[in-house]
């Protein structure tokens, strides 16, 4: 049985032990920069060169943090850092206050909005982000907007990073720390030059398709995927002369007649309205396929990110361009 005494006592320091408004926040916006810049790069020499700062002084900041935590945050392997559990518990939220803190610093200056991150994939990049991103800051100039143009597997993990803040991606690749929404119809199609022999058939067939030299794009992209389960879905065989991670390179050897192309209507509409690549009528299936928008799972999203999602996704087209008659 307690006496009065002991439960005098444990009334004090229960109530020592639950107020802290007299104690300062002990974690800083450094240490933090520096954990996400370490994540990020694989070792402190690496981030401190992202953030512009010494390698020692980066040291010391993460291991002011660590010891602040009470833990350590990476597993050291060699000469890199790897984020062990506590660390990918902190990298989303830190990267939440960073991006926040940045938001803040913005209320003050003369562009008042911190820049948004998106990465794309080539087609999305180069043929529907430049109309939709020129409109969007003409309606928000106040708004600045950093792209990043890559293959799809490479934007994938750039979201899945923190490296950015959203991305547009083709194809089925995923991750499991990304949440995936369906954006845009797309249709492959089968381009070849004026000139090319298959040019003036009214329905190439399988046979003269697997015979043919194709031009494609490289491996991780979304295009190549897609083309690759089209075609080899239906082709006896595939001869790749070429793959470049290029689409405009892919179109000015196709209309060279180097070979035929299976890329995106959006990325030939151009080229075809002007007439110096043409569509090959075939006997197969057509190809359609979903341009998606990807998050990651984890991130908190600021309201510049929500307000450009909203926008592109009221801004999405239900086909893609139509087939030429």
């Amino acid at each position: 049985m307690l006496t009065n005494a002991t439960q005098k006592k444990k009334r004090i320091i229960r109530f020592i032990v639950t107020d802290k408004t007299d104690q300062r926040l002990r974690l800083n916006l450094r240490q933090l920069e520096v954990f996400v810049a370490t994540a990020l790069a694989g070792s402190t020499r690496a981030a401190a060169g992202r953030i512009a700062r010494s390698q020692s002084a980066a040291s010391a900041a993460l291991a002011e943090l660590e010891a602040t935590l009470g833990g350590a945050l990476f597993d050291r392997v060699g000469r890199r850092l790897l984020l062990n559990e506590n660390g990918q518990a902190l990298l989303p939220r830190a990267r939440a206050l960073l991006d926040q803190a940045a938001e803040l610093e913005a209320l003050f200056s003369g562009d008042h909005a911190a820049p948004l991150h998106v990465a794309a994939s080539f087609t999305i990049g180069e043929y529907l982000l430049p109309d939709l991103v020129a409109n969007w800051t003409r309606e928000q100039p106040q708004s600045r907007i950093r792209l990043r143009i890559a293959n799809t597997s490479d934007v994938v993990a750039a979201v899945a990073g923190f490296e950015v803040d959203v991305g547009f991606i083709e194809g089925l690749q995923t991750h499991p720390d990304l949440v995936v929404r369906p954006w845009l119809r797309d249709e492959l199609v089968i381009v070849a030059a004026p000139q090319h022999p298959l040019a003036g058939t009214r329905a190439v067939s399988a046979r003269q398709l697997s015979a043919a030299t194709w031009i494609l794009r490289e491996h991780g992209s979304g295009t190549r995927q897609a083309t690759d389960t089209w075609l080899l879905e239906h082709l006896d065989r595939q001869q790749v002369g070429f793959e470049l991670g290029s689409t405009e390179a892919i179109k000015r050897l196709v209309a060279a007649g180097a070979g035929l192309g299976c890329l995106s209507r959006y990325a030939v509409a151009q080229a075809l309205d002007a007439g110096w690549l043409v569509e090959l009528r075939t006997r197969l299936p057509s190809a359609e396929r979903r341009l998606a928008l990807a998050l990651h799972r984890d991130k908190v999203l600021g309201r510049a990110t929500l307000a450009f999602i909203g926008y592109c996704m009221q801004d999405r087209r239900g086909a893609a361009p139509r087939a030429r008659g």
